[in-house]
């Protein structure tokens, strides 16, 4: 049975372009055939600033939108955030929908395909690592970053990837593979 990866849609807000770059790799992630890929975009949960009254530490959630998420993330074996950079740091909807939930994110690995001006996205993608480690995620090294996304996309909107887009995202699923399979047992535990 192939791992479930969850490929989440870190912006929220209207205008974004992390769904082409999500469709995309869902797509490429298919193809390359080792992982089931689910699209999941933080947007579609309708997640407000943390709004549950207990730590996510009990899972004692009250709220539809924190059942619904929690639900979505358990089921994944391993993710990839895809994340912009906004005023050089992550997006607020990836930070909130992650402080969201606690056990349903232990031992699994996370990749970031990251997009942004100049850096690609890169001091997003930092910024988040101390994050998902805090909640028992494995940030890999791999990753893939588009720096001037905006150049990447056609008159239409539409991604057609570079060689060394693609080449990057390979080596970045066939390393979120590795650990997939290396943290499986600890999630079975």
């Amino acid at each position: 049975m192939k791992h479930q990866l969850n490929i989440i849609i870190g912006s929220t807000r209207p205008g974004r372009a992390g769904p082409v770059f999500a469709e995309w790799l869902e797509t490429f992630a298919r193809e390359h055939g080792k992982f089931e890929p689910v699209l999941t975009d933080i947007a579609a949960f309708h997640l407000p600033v943390l709004d549950e009254p207990h730590h996510p530490r009990l899972g004692n959630y009250q709220n539809d939108h924190t059942k619904a998420w929690s639900k979505a993330i358990d089921a994944a074996d391993a993710f990839v955030f895809v994340a912009p950079e906004y005023n050089y740091f992550a997006a607020p909807a990836i930070v909130n929908a992650i402080d969201y939930l606690l056990r349903e994110w232990k031992y699994k690995p996370a990749a970031i395909f990251s997009y942004g001006g100049v850096s690609g996205g890169l001091r997003a993608a930092q910024a988040l690592k101390p994050l998902l480690t805090s909640v028992g995620i494995m940030p890999i090294p791999e990753g893939v970053a588009l720096p001037m996304y905006q150049k990447l996309l056609d008159k239409n909107g539409a991604f057609s990837a570079s060689e060394q887009v693609t080449g990057g995202a390979k080596a970045m699923l066939d390393e979120l593979l590795r650990w997939s399979e290396a943290l499986k047992p600890l999630r079975a535990g």
